[in-house]
């Protein structure tokens, strides 16, 4: 911005001294081109002196426009605020108001005013300018393309956007910062701009940006400077993410991130104050490049005194004692000073459902309580504490809300409240009903927020409002693929929302009744050689007033016997299995509200009409199978049921039939004997062929006897644990046992029921009963034998990672650490001879089709006793988590 004042011909003079003295003296002397400023100064001084008045008002006489602009000559003026007419002082306020009102317009560049005539006092004046120009095309050279549109709107580079200098400045220094707080202290930015010429009359540019971001600068060594009691070692451990290059390190690498290091210097400082030294601080840190590439850190601290807690004494407290308010805050008097520790004891404000001072109050109606420390004597490296405590008054729920239910009803989502009007405040109950809200699966469980509103100290009340976003809570499952000996076709269709009440109102179809919270299945899948048919339903509270769950599921399979002559299925061969379920499940309040009690009776029936496999002893017959299933379990996980951070899961299942061995009146022990007998005539190569047919069709009827009414006893247990390790880094430990036993041994253990381990997990046609028990890195149900097993064990490590948990897809990767094994008895079992895996997987979780999922497992053991490892093995997971 300048202003020029000057009269024609003693501008063309003062031009042509200044060209002169550029001529003679040498551009490269900085002194040289401070003289040639200060002669151009000087001269226009001059200029004004002997051409104007300043202390004389100017008359406007008119205003001309020159340079290249697309604006028209009236609005320049208009803009500029300047009139025909107007009296001025020159200089004066007006001429530098008018220049400023142009450049506050952003539209134009390198504004001169003029004085082109004085006629005694009226000024004749001209504005020069000309357009900023508009960006044309902007061509971004160093990024990817996916990353482009995020830099073009961050820096408001789109086309028609107004460029100046500022602008290239600003995106220039923007990219730089960004990149080197990513760790890329390399960067470089390059801006250039290419005028546009063609007819058009608007100035425009294009613009090239080139970014060089170099590669992530790796730490060489963090070392430390005036740390006397704590050692390097133990400082560089306190920084979480800034770490010095470790090959034996995988999970945190060693590029420099400025963000997490300054986060790191304040873990450094924590890390000296939980060990006494409250005054400890950063006197300074540097980064020194190295030659090799890399850097290096220097961090001069200063530890100061080491401290220690002397007494400590709670001043307000009438709720609770002194003794018990102690008891919860765990330090005593000589314990070294920690500060870091004393606050966590107070609030953790890292943990929901802390055990500290905070919480013991408000989980017990005090939501107005406030608790602080105050240091009130550091004599002699001993500091003396009071924790002084304003309890308020007991707060109660005035009113308690829920907004955002679109499709949910009411009555759905007040039951699973845990906070009601007219309750003594506790915050654990605010925090369970988050969980429990989650735990529908009919919100989104990361949109889920408790909200305080009208908070009234003086009468004590507070208004409870629970935000939630629907999600997708219905699911469909339409598949098809090659397997069982030829194409299989899969048609499900899961209501997890479902109204049965509304099933007849024609009004509440859309598409289908919901908002009851009840659940509803329909699966069909075919083959030519395989059918099943199932539906299942369930109400989460029975009578809407406990929560009792009541569930029913029937089902019909069927299978044709494949024939290997024309590879068709023959259907006048089949094996038809047929059950009916109906189970009660009901919360219980001891010794927790997390334990569930469940109980089923169940009753399947195997008709097999001449279907000779093997997979049985007799190929026409029936078997029943009449059980009661009981169990117990316990799930406090938190928030999202897909990827839970915290809490755990056990359950312990009993299943088992009626003793009928003890009032039928058949003698296993001689039919027992009589099987074996027969099986060494069968197995005997002596034997003619008629005797070994006759001892075939024996034992199929002695096994028809034995397993008209299946009688067995089954026990099954499961534990996991979430634990949050790190942000956003969850691992799952987990343990399953599982036995198969016979009431009366000369009976023996049924061939259904069994279980078989090894591969996805997920039940392939499995027509017996049979469970499937997941063991990655090796193929599906091969780690058992021909005929199942009776006894498994499993233990598994899995570290799981969000990628996204948005409503719309949850994604999260993991890594999996797993060792199992199948057992015939417990002479054979034992816990350590256990097939082991190692491997990568994803999850996808999308309200329409459910878990998604692929996993790349390597197993490290053979599959029989001997041979190769197994090796690298893929699983599709669909509909099932674990």
């Amino acid at each position: 911005m300048k202003l020029l004042l000057n009269i024609k011909k003693e501008k063309e003079d003062l031009g042509k001294q200044v060209n002169n003295l550029i001529n003679i003296l040498p551009n490269t002397t900085y002194v040289k081109q401070f003289l040639i400023v200060l002669l151009f100064s000087v001269s226009c001084l001059n200029l004004k002196a002997q051409s104007l008045d300043t202390n004389k008002k100017y008359t406007v006489g008119g205003i001309t426009v020159k340079g290249n602009t697309s604006f028209g000559e009236q609005t320049i003026i208009n803009f500029s605020g300047l009139r025909k007419g107007q009296e001025i002082n020159i200089p004066g306020e007006e001429i530098g108001s008018a220049i400023k009102k142009l450049w506050g317009t952003k539209l134009f560049n390198n504004i001169e005013v003029y004085v082109t005539n004085i006629e005694k006092n009226v000024a004749y004046l001209q504005i020069q300018l000309a357009d900023l120009p508009q960006l044309n095309e902007l061509k971004i050279n160093g990024v990817k393309k996916s990353k482009q549109q995020t830099i073009i709107d961050e820096n408001k580079l789109k086309k028609g956007t107004k460029v100046t200098e500022n602008l290239i400045t600003n995106t220039k220094n923007f990219l730089t910062r960004k990149y080197k707080k990513d760790g890329f202290l390399n960067t470089k930015v390059h801006i250039n701009t290419i005028d546009v010429k063609d007819s058009i009359e608007t100035a425009r540019v294009n613009m090239v940006l080139n970014i060089d971001r170099g590669d992530k600068v790796k730490i060489k060594k963090i070392v430390f400077d005036g740390n006397n009691a704590i050692s390097d070692k133990k400082l560089r451990k306190a920084m979480k993410s800034t770490k010095q290059i470790n090959r034996l390190r995988f999970l945190k690498r060693s590029k420099f991130i400025d963000s997490a290091y300054q986060a790191d210097l304040g873990h450094v400082v924590n890390k000296l104050k939980e060990n006494g030294y409250r005054d400890a601080r950063i006197v300074s840190d540097s980064i020194i490049y190295n030659e090799d590439g890399t850097i290096s850190l220097d961090i001069d601290v200063t530890e100061g005194t080491l401290y220690k807690f002397g007494d400590i004494n709670f001043i307000g407290n009438t709720v609770y004692t002194d003794k018990q308010l102690h008891n919860l805050l765990r330090i005593k008097k000589g314990d070294t000073y920690n500060g870091v520790l004393l606050q966590e004891r107070i609030a953790d404000n890292s943990k929901p459902d802390a055990n500290d001072l905070t919480n013991l109050y408000q989980n017990n109606g005090y939501l107005f309580s406030n608790i602080r420390q105050v240091e009130v004597s550091a004599d002699s490296s001993v500091i003396d504490m009071e924790i002084r405590i304003t309890e308020g008054k007991p707060a109660y729920f005035n009113s308690v809300s829920v907004v955002g239910n679109d499709k949910t009803n009411d009555h759905v989502i007040y039951r699973a409240l845990r906070t009601r009007p007219g309750m003594l405040y506790s915050k654990e109950r605010v925090v369970r009903t988050v969980r429990e809200l989650g735990q529908l699966g009919f919100f989104d469980a990361q949109e889920i927020a408790p909200n305080f509103n009208n908070p009234n100290p003086v009468a004590g009340t507070i208004d409870m409002e629970y935000s939630v976003k629907e999600t997708g809570s219905s699911q469909i499952e339409l598949q098809g693929g090659y397997g069982g000996g030829g194409f299989i076709g899969t048609l499900g269709l899961s209501f997890n929302n479902f109204s049965m009440k509304d099933i007849f109102k024609k009004d509440a179809y859309k598409p289908i009744p919901m908002g009851d919270g009840q659940r509803l299945a329909l699966r069909l899948q075919a083959s030519r050689f395989y059918q099943t048919y199932s539906f299942q339903f369930s109400e989460p509270w029975l009578g809407g007033k406990k929560p009792v769950s009541f569930s029913t599921s029937i089902s019909h399979t069927k299978q044709f016997l494949f024939d290997f002559q024309n590879r068709r299925a023959d259907k006048s061969r089949s094996f038809n299995i047929t059950g009916i379920t109906f189970g009660l499940a009901k919360r219980l309040t001891v010794p927790d509200e997390y334990f569930t009690f469940s109980n089923a009776l169940s009753y399947q029936r195997y008709d097999l009409n001449n279907y000779n496999t093997g997979l049985f002893t007799f190929g026409d017959g029936y078997s029943n199978n009449l059980s009661f299933t009981t169990g117990l379990s316990r799930d406090n996980t938190s928030f999202d049921p897909i990827f839970p951070t915290a809490g755990s899961k056990f359950s312990v299942t009993a299943k088992f039939s009626f003793p009928y061995s003890l009032i039928n009146g058949v003698d296993y022990e001689a039919l027992s004997d009589e099987r074996k007998l027969n099986e060494n005539i069968r197995d005997n190569v002596a034997s003619s062929a008629s005797d070994q047919a006759d001892a075939r069709a024996r034992i199929s009827e002695i096994d028809q006897e034995r397993y008209k009414w299946l009688e067995f006893y089954k026990i099954n247990f499961k534990g996991e644990w979430y634990n949050q390790i790190a942000k956003n880094l969850v691992l799952r430990p987990l343990v399953e046992f599982g036995f198969l036993g016979a009431y009366d041994n000369n009976r023996g253990i049924i061939p259904f029921e069994r279980f078989f381990v090894g591969g996805d997990g997920l039940g392939q046609y499995s027509l017996d009963g049979r469970q499937a028990v997941q063991l990655r890195g090796y193929p599906n149900q091969s780690l058992s034998s021909q005929d199942g097993g009776t006894i498994y064990n499993k233990y598994s490590l899995e570290l799981r990672y969000p990628i996204t948990l948005k409503a719309s897809a949850k994604i999260y990767g993991l890594a999996f650490l797993e060792a199992g094994g199948s057992y015939n008895s417990f002479r054979d079992f034992n816990p350590f001879n256990v097939k082991r895996s190692a491997g990568l997987g994803v999850r996808i979780f999308m309200p329409a089709f459910g878990l998604l999922g692929i996993d790349f497992g390597h197993g490290f053991d053979p599959i029989g006793t001997t041979g190769p490892k197994n090796g690298w093995e893929t699983h599709f997971i669909i509909g099932q988590q674990f």
